[in-house]
This record gives C-alpha cells, structure tokens and sequence, in this order.
C-alpha cells in the first residue's frame, strides 16, 4: 500500500460501509450541507452497485479517513454522461464517453490536503483500471483541484459544463492512462 509523506496509507476502501466518514470528509473539503450530503449518500450507493465500481481511500495511521476517491467505467446510460455528452459532441470529444475510467469523486480534508493524497489516491485508482483514458468533472475555475488534474495530464474536453441544480459551471477533462508523473 502507497504511503504518503504523512503516514496516511492509500489502499481499498469499502465505500458503502464508511460512506458517512467519506462524506463528512465531502463535505468538510466541499462546503456541502446536510440536504446535500443526504442526497449525495444515495448517490454514492447506488454507485458502488455498479459493475467495476471501485474505491480506496487514504487512511491515518489511528484508522480515520483523511481522503477517498471512486470511480467506475463510464457507461453512457448513466446520469452524469447523459448530461454532459451534448457539450462533448459539441467540441468533437463524446467518443471519450466510451473506453474511459469515471473519477466520480476525489476529495481530501482540509487538513490533510497539499501533501500529494489526492494525487496518489487518483493515480492509485487509475493505474488499476482496465480502460486506456480517464475522464472527470471539476468546477470550472482556476483551483488546486484543476491544476493537480492538469499536471496529471487531464485536458479540458468541455467547459461551462451545466448539472441541475449545480450553483457554478464544472469542466469535463480527460486524460489518457496512465497518468503523467512528476
């Protein structure tokens, strides 16, 4: 198992079984409520029903969770494809909605973020998947979130990417597998 700087260790996570420490972990590095927290655990679920459907997380040394991510092959009949394959199409790139590896979520505390979790969570979870490319969604705005998917070599697909109900616009980015490294 991958160790970090601060001894937090990557490895398997059941999801299902920790999903309210997982979205406290959402929801402290987010800035969600408890409305949508409550949605997002039926969400995420569901999700870990999904063929292929995998998730790990970064775990400190007394056993709490510092950061996760999950993901999934894509399959264009789910929701978040449905949404965002008329803006991929729009720019010529929809054919990454097949063959691709879904980073559905990425998210670190706080307190344990600029310390390379989220990069050896993401690249942990790539390096395992089967398909060539890996796709995302990440608010469009010049953040750290944007600038680690960039270093790992994601491009923007799509921009001003609209989900109901979202209050600001994400971008669809890609990248082909495996990640770049340092």
């Amino acid at each position: 198992m991958p160790r970090t700087p601060d001894d937090v260790v990557i490895g398997p996570l059941d999801l299902s079984a920790r999903v309210d420490e997982a979205l406290a972990v959402q929801a402290i590095a987010f800035g969600l409520g408890a409305e949508e927290v409550a949605v997002r655990r039926q969400i995420v679920l569901r999700h870990m029903n999904y063929p292929g459907a995998r998730a790990l997380g970064a775990t400190t040394v007394d056993g709490r969770l510092a950061g996760f991510v999950y993901g999934m092959p894509n399959d264009r009949t789910h929701w978040w494809s449905t949404v965002v394959e008329p803006y991929l199409r729009a720019q010529g790139y929809d054919d990454w909605l097949d063959s691709s590896f879904v980073i559905t979520e990425l998210h670190v505390h706080p307190a344990y973020q600029n310390r390379g979790i989220g990069r050896g969570l993401i690249t942990a979870i790539t390096d395992a998947a089967a398909q060539p490319r890996s796709i995302l969604s990440a608010i469009d705005t010049d953040s750290p979130a944007r600038g680690l998917y960039h270093s790992l070599g994601y491009v923007d697909l799509a921009r001003r990417v609209v989900f109901p109900s979202a209050p600001k616009p994400y971008a669809v980015m890609g990248a082909p597998l495996p990640l770049r490294r340092r």
